[in-house]
């Protein structure tokens, strides 16, 4: 599978895959090792830091709960309310309506499809956008399509003057077609305007000849070209060409030879020769990227290529010839892509899928569970559900689980062929008694839906048979649980705890390097067949938190770790004192994996020589540089001691003196107003000159104040060029009124 596919296939089943790659990986490895890990030359014996440990739990972890969220899927569901919820979400309105028809008619027919009742109010705007369209006169064949599209669902009142501008409009734009979307829009658009009037008689005059016009930009395998100068062929175009032919021969006022349409029927056959596979079964259309205008992805293409199939079914006699399995395929394709993101995406699964609930080719049904997961010991019933795309009613049938295989076994089957009994209240089909041969673990159920009518087979496909992965979980006893410490060289049994792992544990040991620590249980599941767990191992932790792992092997039912302290004292470090214990085993089918304490042990390790291993740093959790800061301490200097206030009031005074001196100056001088200009421009400069100088006055008291020196001087910068443009107007004013009075 190419990456294109394998980013289609992730797209469309991203649960179910992420629940795969997880139990593979871990039947691949009882233990997910970094590879910094520090293996001793004992077997299966592993140290590990403390975010390495963390780092494979976390993914033990994953795996439960992937699995715990994938519980209620199946293979295929039906549509259901969260496409309901995502049309809501993805067809937003703008100021109370859409941006353009094409999109006004894409969501109005998803909501007619999906049968919403609350719903965006948008009829009113559609009218008003209909109603500007198809009483223009510039008006394009596409706009009058989509503007007919809508109309049909949104069903406003055109007028009759209106219809015969569009009828005559449209005819004439088939005369002038000359490529593949010309037709497509003026024939489709008639087909419209005649179906939604009672009135007008619309048909082609030239059926036979345009049909000829289209058929000739069909390619030998299928494919249709888009005009006859662009040399490349798509199945997209086959889409449309098949609705177009379809338009044509609704149109035709006689019947068409038949000649014509047997060799459209083989075209179709022969485009279906080339769709392409899933390995899941699923089948769908994809272009080859060409043209990055003209391309289209596997879900447009596909959708494109099952309304031209319905449409032109729908208008002919006798059968296409299709496979029911591809028409099953397809199906499932666009129930595998779950709810797309896009509104445009959206749109074409739901728009095929329509075309699939009701056509004159085949109507798929579809198999699905409500759960993937069964437990053994809350004696789940298997229960399966035949439905059409939408979660219609499937016609009287019988579901049969003909076989039922260990995933990765090539034995025979575990269960005999029965067939499910059907509950009518629930429109489900249960098996309630499992075979006893099915134990705990995952399988492969294999499915077979056979009609009971044999006039309802030539009117719907199920397929030969389906695979479903089905996981089966219980409640695994464990048993005979207990920690031994053992002497060394004899064996014998120096101090024993019972242990019991579904409780509480405080067992306390201690040992030392001389000696052994020997842990065993055993682990059978509800069948009474032994169990081995992806993940088995014992964890000590020391007070300095540096952490050990230790793999527990098993022997049938019997899990069984030993650890020879005398050959892991380097391991440890040469670090003596209290090791908390922790046992660690988990299933993804185990109901009761545990993550349990079971004590703690005092280990007397010999002093470390020179050149031993120290310990690993503990990692530094990479939030605690945000945490509280430590408190810092610091004593400011004493203010120096200030003068007295009378002195203070006595400079203040000395500084108010110029100003004084300055204004009894003035008035000694005999300043006044007699030279002040009377022009209104040379007046208009005065004025502003001496509201400047006021301006410089007032900053320096806010200078005082609240401004700092660096403010005031870039404040005193604006005010200097300013009163500098309007000083030389007032100046030059004055000396030009000075040089009239010298000279006369």
């Amino acid at each position: 599978m190419d990456a294109l596919r394998l980013i289609q296939y992730s797209s469309r089943n991203q649960c179910v895959l992420s629940v795969v790659l997880h139990i593979l990986e871990l039947c691949a490895r009882p233990l997910d090792i970094p590879k910094t890990a520090k293996t001793s030359p004992q077997k299966g014996r592993i140290s590990l830091t403390f975010t390495e440990m963390a780092r494979s739990l976390a993914g033990f972890l994953v795996l439960v709960l992937v699995a715990s969220i994938c519980e209620g899927s199946s293979l295929f569901q039906p549509i259901s309310d969260s496409h309901r919820s995502a049309a809501l979400e993805l067809f937003t309105l703008d100021h109370g309506s859409f941006e353009s028809l094409e999109e006004t008619y894409e969501a109005l027919r998803t909501f007619q499809i999906l049968g919403m009742e609350k719903k965006p109010d948008v009829t009113a705007a559609a009218c008003r956008f209909i109603s500007e369209t198809v009483g223009s006169s510039s008006s394009t064949p596409k706009d009058l399509f989509y503007a007919l599209k809508a109309n049909s669902i949104a069903e406003c009142k055109i007028h009759e003057k209106a219809s015969k501008g569009i009828i005559s409009s449209l005819n004439a734009a088939v005369r002038g077609a000359s490529s593949l979307l010309d037709f497509y829009y003026s024939v489709g658009g008639l087909v419209l305007i005649k179906d939604q009037s009672t009135k007008a008689d619309i048909h082609l005059a030239d059926a036979e000849g345009v049909f000829r016009s289209v058929k000739a930009l069909s390619q030998s395998d299928g494919r249709w070209r888009y005009s006859s100068n662009n040399p490349e062929s798509s199945a997209f175009a086959a889409g449309i060409a098949l609705e177009t032919l379809a338009g044509i021969v609704s149109l035709a006022s006689s019947e068409l030879d038949q000649s014509l349409i047997s060799t459209l029927k083989n075209d179709i056959s022969k485009l279906f020769d080339s769709i392409e596979k899933y390995d899941d079964g699923t089948l769908y259309f994809n272009d080859k990227l060409v043209d990055g205008h003209e391309y289209q992805g596997p879900l447009s293409t596909t959708s494109s290529v099952l309304r031209g199939l319905t449409a032109f079914a729908a208008v002919t006699t006798g059968n296409l010839n299709l496979p029911g399995d591809k028409i099953l395929g397809l199906a499932k394709f666009f129930l595998g892509i779950g709810v797309p993101g896009d509104a445009k995406d959206f749109f074409y699964q739901i728009d095929a899928l329509a075309c699939l609930e009701s056509n004159r080719v085949s109507i798929p049904l579809i198999l699905s569970l409500p759960s993937t997961v069964l437990s053994l010991t809350k004696k789940d019933s298997l229960k399966v559900r035949v439905t059409t795309v939408f979660g219609s009613n499937a016609p009287p049938l019988a579901v049969k689980l003909v076989g039922a295989f260990s995933s990765g076994s090539k034995d025979a089957s575990l269960v005999a062929s029965q067939e499910l009994k059907f509950d009518q209240v629930s429109g489900l089909h249960i098996l309630n008694d499992f075979s006893k041969s099915i134990d705990v673990g995952s399988y492969t159920f294999v499915f077979e839906v056979v009609l009971q009518e044999p006039e309802d087979e030539k009117v719907y496909v199920t397929g030969s048979q389906t695979k479903v992965p089905i996981f089966v979980t219980g409640h695994i006893k464990i048993e005979n649980s207990e920690i031994v410490i053992l002497d060394s060289d004899l064996g014998s049994i120096e101090s024993q705890k019972k242990l019991d792992l579904a409780g509480k544990n405080a067992a306390s040991l201690s040992a030392n390097h001389l000696q052994k620590l020997r842990l065993s249980f055993q682990l059978t599941t509800p069948r009474g067949h032994a169990f081995k767990p992806h993940q088995a191992f014992l964890k000590l932790r020391h007070e300095s938190e540096v952490e050990h792992i230790f793999v527990v092997e098993n022997s049938g039912k019997q899990f069984e770790l030993v650890l020879n302290f005398l050959g892991l004292v380097e391991k440890f470090f040469y670090l003596s004192g209290k090791y908390d214990m922790e046992l660690t085993v988990g299933d993804a089918i185990m109901e009761n994996s545990l993550l349990v304490a079971i004590g703690h042990i005092e280990l007397d390790l010999p002093e470390a020589p020179e050149k031993a291993p120290r310990p690993p740093p503990q990692p530094v959790d990479p939030y605690s540089r945000y945490g509280p800061k430590a408190e810092i301490t610091h004593i400011f200097r004493a203010p120096e001691k200030r003068p007295p206030q009378e002195l203070s009031l006595a400079f203040l005074g000395l500084t108010i003196l110029p100003l004084l001196g300055f204004l009894i100056g003035l008035l000694r001088l005999g300043v006044n107003m007699r030279n002040f200009p009377a022009k209104p421009v040379p007046a208009t400069f005065g004025v502003l000159f001496h509201v400047g100088i006021g301006a410089v006055l007032l900053l320096y008291v806010f200078f005082w104040l609240k401004l700092d020196l660096f403010q005031t001087l870039k404040t005193l910068g604006f005010l200097g060029v300013f009163l500098v443009f309007v000083g030389h107007g007032v100046l030059s004013h004055l000396a030009a009124a000075s040089a009239k009075l010298k000279s006369a």
